[in-house]
């Protein structure tokens, strides 16, 4: 990629805001690294001073704050406060999960004393973030989507699987539930009743989506990742096609291609504007060649861990938008290179030779959960 043709406000800060535990999150080290080489100060939230993120070359300061998604959003709000008013200066946040990015915009008016925030409603987040919230926004605005169900009784779900036929994808409903009383482990797809039972026992159903399975031989997955600015003007819109995902079909990227595409760039900004969301977003599509159109599965109201993929021939990514636009600064146009694969010199997710650190630690981490794996499975 080219060098970055970017000045940037280097007095303004940024945070990387976590909520829940994961500290194997190349997202999180992506940010540090891509507004850090442009010379702004990176603070981040992290779960221990190990924690791969925290021992990148790039981060001015480490915040240790444990947190599993429990605790109460009045106690989450005075933890943003009081690392706000440590900084002391205002910055921009940079979320990496749903429940950051919720927290951040229901409570914009008392963290706006230390950050700066997207105007974006308080209440559009959690609606995307919610995949029954998101069908319906689907259904308004007339983008495609997979069917989708939320049963409130037992009966009802296993009507779906009866009525629609199997399988079926199974997901965690609300952004916060996933953390707190999850239904899944992650994208569950369940083949027939006996799986549908087994995933979910009889009783209270829990809060899950039932949505449509498109069969990975009629489709395609592409991702669209895109900053929405505060005045409103046209997304920056960077398109990819997922290539390969763990666990396979149903989860996150681990492999994917920077792929201009105009029509999905055309419905994922026209979708964004009518809603009226600003600021960054993931969204994950999936072609349906049986019909010929892009659908929409998820959509995500902040940073995806795999942003760096996309950088415009301006140097530009989603992040450095994001901080350009909050700080005042004229984000550069630049267009996005064809068809964008690894090759020599190319940035890995973890490795690379300017901020080797976090590529150690993340192999010291992965070595550690193998091994209790290991040990799990003998006992």
């Amino acid at each position: 990629m080219p060098q970055a043709r970017i000045e940037p406000d280097r007095a303004t800060p940024a945070l990387l805001v976590k909520i829940g535990h994961y500290p194997q999150h190349h997202g999180g080290v992506g940010v540090i690294r891509t507004l850090g080489r442009l010379g702004v100060p990176v603070y981040a939230m992290v779960e221990d001073r190990w924690t791969p993120a925290a021992l990148s070359h790039y981060l001015t300061g480490a915040f240790v704050r444990r947190s599993d998604g429990s605790e109460e959003p009045d106690a989450l709000l005075a933890v943003l406060l009081e690392i706000g008013a440590a900084i002391g200066r205002p910055s921009v946040p940079v979320a990496t999960d749903d429940e950051a990015a919720l927290l951040l915009a229901e409570y914009a008016e008392p963290l706006s004393r230390y950050f700066l925030l997207p105007p974006v409603p308080p209440a559009l987040p959690r609606r995307l973030a919610s995949k029954a919230g998101l069908f319906e926004l689907c259904r308004r605005y007339g983008v495609p989507s997979p069917a989708a169900w939320a049963p409130q009784e037992y009966r009802d779900l296993l009507a779906v699987g009866r009525e629609h036929g199997y399988p079926l994808v199974l997901k965690n409903l609300e952004a916060w539930t996933r953390l707190r009383a999850p239904a899944v482990g992650h994208t569950t797809v369940v083949h027939d009743e006996a799986e549908l039972r087994e995933v979910c026992p009889p009783g209270p159903v829990p809060s899950v989506l039932v949505q449509e399975y498109l069969p990975p031989e009629q489709a395609e997955d592409w991702i669209t990742h895109l900053y929405c600015g505060r005045d409103g003007a046209a997304p920056q819109v960077f398109t990819g096609r997922k290539l390969r995902s763990w666990p396979p079909g149903a989860g996150v990227t681990t492999r994917a291609q920077s792929l201009p595409n105009r029509e999905l760039a055309a419905l994922a900004g026209e979708f964004c504007v009518g809603i009226g969301y600003h600021g960054v977003a993931d969204l994950d599509w999936r072609l349906d060649r049986r019909d010929g159109q892009y659908k929409l599965v998820d959509f995500n109201p902040r940073t995806g861990a795999q942003f760096r993929l996309f950088q415009s021939t301006g140097g530009v990514d989603v992040v450095r938008a994001l901080h350009l636009d909050l700080t005042g600064r004229q984000v550069p146009a630049g267009r996005l290179p064809q068809d964008v694969l690894p090759r020599v010199g190319t940035e890995r997710s973890w490795l690379c030779r300017d901020d080797p650190l976090p590529a150690f630690g993340e192999a010291v981490r992965f070595t550690g959960t193998v091994a209790e794996r290991l040990r799990r499975a003998v006992r």
